[in-house]
């Protein structure tokens, strides 16, 4: 799959330390190095040798090992794109493309990105460097996000980025939209996650929906940079008439919300798992409804596997992130028997944990 571009968009926030909200590394340190080594994993197959392996407290690993798995079994083209990485990344088999962000602050700060707007301006610039064959142009299109054809540039855009859904939650609340997010724990802490935003709009001197219409002060006050460049690729696509995805959960619905809120009307495809999609906290197909997107969940049926790793996804962990939705689509698209894809899952994350166990 040449044509189609996965570009995945990593960063850091202040939120992912506050205590009970992520489950994206094994302890707070290891997972300001999880979005970097996520990206090392998909582009590479394993992380740098200085990279730990992202698993979650519970031993569950990244869901990148999944969207690895699909990209050695498809063929599918890789960038990453730095905004805000706590720990620098330099996977051999990708380019990455930066965004021009430092880590995002805690959402409960008054101003958590401060630079949203030009790391959303940077990133919406970024597509004809994410996508070959793209027009270095910043005229917008009136053409809506139609179906790519087989000589097209396709691009999926996803991201990895612990504490993602609670500055995702914050977004949503901002712009006036449904309040509702996924987790990477099993039991979604959502009335956690939603006591932080309302510390965070306190804190930023707003109300929800006060900035229906203006995204980038929704980023600015209660985002993460990984949303704002995101939102910028999703808006620099369309202007450019290239077919995007969202590939990912409720923090690329938040991205699409982002997008709606700057003007983008057409529809979007939302790609995530059978995981976000059967979690009734997460309300994804409701989100999606409200947004105008067209919802695609993909099931894997980890829960026919018999590996440690297809079983902690099946009990909801690691539901998504990392472009696990788009991937799995993809291999749909493509064919790929779900039984040749966990097989492939299951030979990648032993060989992970072999080298964690035994680092060189």
């Amino acid at each position: 799959m040449t044509d189609v571009t996965l570009a995945v968009v990593a960063g850091t926030t202040a939120t992912a330390a506050i205590d009970g909200i992520s489950a994206a590394g094994a302890d707070p340190e290891l997972r300001d190095h999880t979005p970097s080594a996520d990206l090392e994993i998909v582009a590479d197959g394993r992380p740098a040798p200085d990279s730990a392996v992202p698993v979650s407290p519970s031993g569950c690993p990244t869901p990148a090992v999944v969207t690895r798995a699909v990209r050695e079994l498809v063929g599918f083209e890789f960038v990453g794109v730095d905004a805000g990485l706590a720990v620098p990344t330099a996977p051999t088999d990708a380019t990455v493309l930066d965004a021009g962000a430092a880590p995002g602050e805690d959402v409960r700060d008054s101003e958590p990105v401060p630079a949203a707007a030009a790391i959303f301006e940077r990133a919406r610039a970024l597509v004809p460097d994410a996508v070959a064959g793209t027009e270095s142009t910043t005229e917008p299109t009136t053409e809506p996000n139609v179906e790519a054809s087989d000589a097209d540039p396709e691009l999926l855009v996803a991201e990895t980025i612990p504490g993602g859904t609670t500055t995702a939650l914050g977004v949503l609340t901002a712009l006036g939209e449904r309040r509702a997010v996924s987790s990477s724990l099993p039991a979604n802490p959502l009335a956690t996650k939603r006591a932080v935003v309302d510390e965070g709009l306190a804190a930023s001197d707003i109300a929800a929906g006060d900035a229906a219409g203006d995204p980038l002060a929704a980023l600015r006050l209660m985002g993460d940079p990984v949303l704002a460049a995101a939102a910028g690729l999703v808006v620099g696509a369309v202007e450019r008439g290239v077919p995007v995805t969202l590939a990912g959960g409720t923090q690329l619905a938040a991205v699409a919300a982002l997008a709606r809120h700057a003007g983008v009307e057409c529809r979007l495809p939302l790609a995530t798992t059978s995981f976000v999609a059967d979690d009734p906290s997460a309300d994804v197909g409701a989100l999606a409804d409200d947004l105008g997107l067209t919802l695609a969940a993909t099931d894997p049926r980890f829960d026919e596997g018999d590996h440690p790793a297809m079983a902690a996804y099946a009990r909801g962990e690691a539901k998504e992130g990392v472009g696990m939705g788009g991937a799995l689509a993809l291999s749909e698209r493509a064919g790929v028997p779900a039984g040749d894809v966990r097989d492939r899952v299951a030979s990648i994350t032993d060989r992970l944990l072999a080298d964690r166990a035994n680092p060189s």
